[in-house]
């Protein structure tokens, strides 16, 4: 197999999960602006699933597929094995298929995230257990000094596996028979595999920022370190904030609010500080991935200040369930984890980019951000008219006419934002089919 060719498939995998999402996240916006619109076709039931599942698709194909490229250069060596490569991304894939298929056929499993039917689960398993066995057996030299970076990728896969267990634990008696066990858990799983999978893009970012600067030190510095065990304490705890409204034990909604104000203080803290590193080491090499990067640590302090109002369980219990808990969720989705996975991808293919191919990028980049920022501020004016408006006892039906200037702005933006996605997008599959090619 060719050097490297496996990434490129999964990147690709990536971009066309994420093309797919956001044309189906655009349906599904416009059916909720407009209830009839292929309702009786193919409705918001079948769309908003479809487009939860194949952006949660764009982040794992395209994370699985940096890190496939990165742990060769890191462990200086050829990966494992290549077939078991080649039978994870044919798995991968049909997994996506029969998903997506299921969701247009009206197959769902009733449950509030993983919504395809459970036995899907059981592929998904063995293929990030065939990830896992390959990511191990390659690295496995560089484990007695391995750099944060690494510790942060082998976090992400285990606790992956704890989580979707955890999330299927409603097939027992034991759970299904209690609606208050069940949401926790529920809650708790899904909580807890984005934290997995920030450690594995967060692993990918510090790979690529040392890269970047040459600075070899960062991935052993302390204060990298306190990042990864903050992270890994807030992947283990701070989802109690997603359960506030569910009468669980106070005490670990206590621990989860103090834990939830930190992990992405010290993220942006390292951003700063690897800005500061790139500015003093005069490398120009990748000023289209520091963009990236810059554009990222905009949106981790505007989802940090979100953050810390949304974790106040007082301001929790009126916001829950509002367009600004889906506000959080895409500043942090497409603000956060999809710019540093897109900052990933530029550093690897940038030398490769033709000026077009950079200017097209740059444009893109530029129209997503600011689309993103007004897609944003829709929904957060939407969810705290929502809130007022239903603590002031208004109706369903008044309440839905107060918020519509809102999701009028946040269709129109989400339009523009779609649009530069594209741009970037179409961008990165010409250029990596063409490596393919030359490879």
């Amino acid at each position: 197999m060719r050097q490297h060719s496996i990434a490129y498939r999964f990147i690709l995998l990536g971009f066309a999960c994420l093309l797919l999402s956001v044309s189906f996240g655009l349906t599904a916006s416009l059916q909720y602006l407009f209830p009839h619109f292929l309702n009786e076709q193919f409705s918001f039931r079948n769309t908003r699933p479809i487009h939860v599942f194949l952006a949660v698709s764009w982040i794992f194909a395209c994370v699985i597929g940096i890190i496939y490229k990165y742990i060769p250069d890191v462990a200086g060596r050829a990966l494992y094995s290549g077939k078991l490569a080649r039978v994870h991304f044919a798995l991968q894939t049909l997994t996506i298929f029969i998903a997506v298929s299921g969701f247009c056929m009206g197959y769902f499993s009733g449950r509030e995230y993983l919504e395809f039917p459970p036995w899907v689960s059981s592929l998904i398993i063995v293929y990030w257990l065939l990830f896992a066995i390959n990511f191990l057996m390659t690295i496995r030299p560089k484990l007695a000094s391995a750099p944060v970076y690494i510790w942060s990728w082998c976090t992400g896969l285990l606790f992956f596996f704890i989580t979707i267990i955890e999330a299927h634990l409603w097939l027992l008696p034991y759970f299904n028979d209690n609606i208050i066990r069940d949401l926790t858990v529920q809650w708790k799983a899904n909580g807890s595999m984005v934290g997995a999978w920030n450690m594995l893009i967060y692993g990918t970012a510090m790979y690529a920022m040392e890269q970047i600067t040459g600075d070899k030190k960062m991935g052993h510095q302390k204060i990298s370190f306190a990042f990864y065990f903050l992270g890994l304490t807030n992947l283990m705890f701070n989802w109690g904030h997603h359960t506030y409204i569910v009468p669980a034990n106070p005490i670990v909604k206590q621990v989860a609010y103090i834990i939830s104000m930190t992990e992405l203080v010290l993220l942006a803290n390292i951003l700063w500080q690897w800005k500061i590193s790139y500015k003093k080491s005069g490398n120009t090499s990748y000023p289209l991935a520091y963009r990236f990067f810059k554009v990222a640590d905009t949106w981790i302090l505007l989802n940090l200040i979100l953050a810390i109002a949304i974790s106040v369980p007082y301001i929790n219990q009126y916001t829950h369930g509002t367009q600004i808990t889906v506000a959080h969720a895409m500043g942090a989705t497409i603000g956060i984890n999809t710019m540093l996975l897109l900052a990933s991808v530029t550093f690897i293919f940038e030398e490769q980019l033709h000026d077009a191919a950079k200017k097209s990028i740059g444009i893109g980049l530029t129209v997503m951000h600011y689309s993103l920022l007004i897609f944003w501020v829709s929904l957060l004016g939407a969810g705290i008219t929502r809130a007022i408006a239903l603590y002031e006892g208004n109706y369903f039906a008044q309440v839905s006419r107060k918020i519509m200037p809102y999701l009028v702005g946040f269709s129109a933006s989400g339009v523009v934002l779609v649009v530069g996605i594209c741009l970037i997008a179409f961008s990165f599959i010409k250029t990596i089919s063409e490596k393919q090619l030359e490879d």
